[in-house]
């Protein structure tokens, strides 16, 4: 005897109300026209594009006993606007959200003094929009000076039928599984590469990243650039390009949404790993941003790895002040670490560029001035290492 459809359908309802009403894991459907509607976020962009191909590949895991993992993404309703009052789209458009729409965010930690500090819950329960990009987590502290986090809901993690989809099962990238051009690259001399660093967050460290860029390019090198650490959003990546660097490349398209409370060995291979990508891209020069300040835990590890020393052949130090500037060269040299210049915020006073430039034994260079090639081109380091 065969059953209905709609019987089928309405059995299904019945024994999903039942598993939910229990708190047991359920298996929830999406339906071609909610998958429309749901907004995706630049972390899940490259997720987001299968999902609007083949939404009935996908459905939804939901229950007490789930646990959300760093990278899985998450279906959620906008429950109250706070501090993020808009989501970044899979192309970098600003997509201003109301309260009751759905939305496909990452699961991520983040680790931003200027805004909050936020980790991944053990469960669905409800929790915060903690990053314009697009990134899910329960706050637990902030910033004085900024307005609560977005608050949502989540209704369960996507998934397909190999299971939870995760960021990485759809990156373009992959730490540990190098592309063909990086294999063929092996044993080859790897091209100049400068690090971007600064003293802390907002130091204008993607700034200066961009005018060194721009100033290279100017020159008419091929120039490669990418962020390494931080929290994922398309404004840096952006900034990069609009420079005139090519290829482009953050820790997203690695399948990361943000490196903080990464597995420090994992911290370092992702490193590794874009700068062997973007030098392998024929590049003359490969330029990589560093988040956060020297004082974040995995970015001051790094410092003193050897395989930091082994991979960048220089700095670009971004400072706030002079006495930031001070500090934070003193760091680097006693890890050892060459800086060819002190750059960022501070360079937009006189007064302050003036007092660097009288304590630092570095060139305190503006950081649009880093747009003249015969600036830039300065600082290209004369050492180059095997891939």
């Amino acid at each position: 005897m065969s059953i209905s459809p709609s019987l089928e359908t309405e059995t299904f309802e019945a024994n999903e109300a039942l598993a939910a009403a229990e708190g047991r894991l359920r298996h929830l459907k999406l339906d071609a026209q909610r998958a429309l509607k749901i907004r995706a976020a630049y972390t899940t962009r490259f997720v987001a594009t299968e999902f609007s191909k083949h939404p009935g590949d996908f459905h939804l895991i939901a229950g007490a006993e789930v646990t959300p993992q760093p990278g899985d993404v998450v279906i959620a309703r906008v429950a109250e606007i706070g501090k993020h009052t808009r989501l970044e789209s899979p192309v970098s458009r600003r997509q201003l959200m109301f309260v009751g729409q759905e939305i496909m965010v990452a699961y991520g930690n983040r680790y931003a003094p200027d805004q909050f500090l936020a980790h991944v819950p053990d469960s669905l329960e409800a929790c915060h929009l903690v990053a314009g990009g697009g990134l899910a987590g329960y706050v637990t502290e902030m910033h004085a000076s900024i307005d609560a986090a977005t608050a949502i809901e989540p209704l369960g993690l996507l998934a397909t039928k190999n299971g939870v989809v995760n960021l990485r099962d759809f990156a373009p990238l992959q730490v540990g599984t190098p592309s063909l051009a990086a294999l063929r690259a092996v044993g080859t001399v790897r091209p100049p590469v400068i690090a971007v660093l600064g003293t802390s967050m907002n130091s204008g460290k993607s700034t200066t990243l961009g005018c060194l860029v721009n100033g290279l390019s100017n020159a008419g090198l091929n120039v490669a650039a990418g962020k390494a650490t931080g929290t994922g959003a398309g404004n840096d990546p952006n900034l990069f390009i609009d420079a005139g660097a090519f290829p482009v490349c953050d820790f997203t398209d690695f399948g990361y949404p943000t490196t903080f409370k990464l597995a420090y060995e994992q911290v370092r291979d992702l490193l590794a790993a874009m700068i062997n990508e973007q030098a392998a891209s024929g590049a003359d020069v490969v330029v990589i941003e560093i988040a956060d300040g020297l004082y974040q835990g995995e970015t001051s590890r790094l410092l003193r790895d050897p395989l930091f020393a082994a991979y960048v052949d220089t700095v670009v130090f971004s400072a706030q002040d002079a006495l930031g500037a001070r500090a934070g060269l003193d760091v680097l040299q006693d890890a050892g670490v060459p800086v060819a210049a002190v750059s960022g915020l501070l360079t937009a006073s006189p007064l302050a560029t003036a007092e660097a430039a009288s304590r630092l034994d570095v060139p305190v260079i503006d950081t649009y001035a880093l747009c003249n090639p015969e600036v830039a081109t300065a600082l290209i380091p004369v050492r180059a290492a095997s891939l």
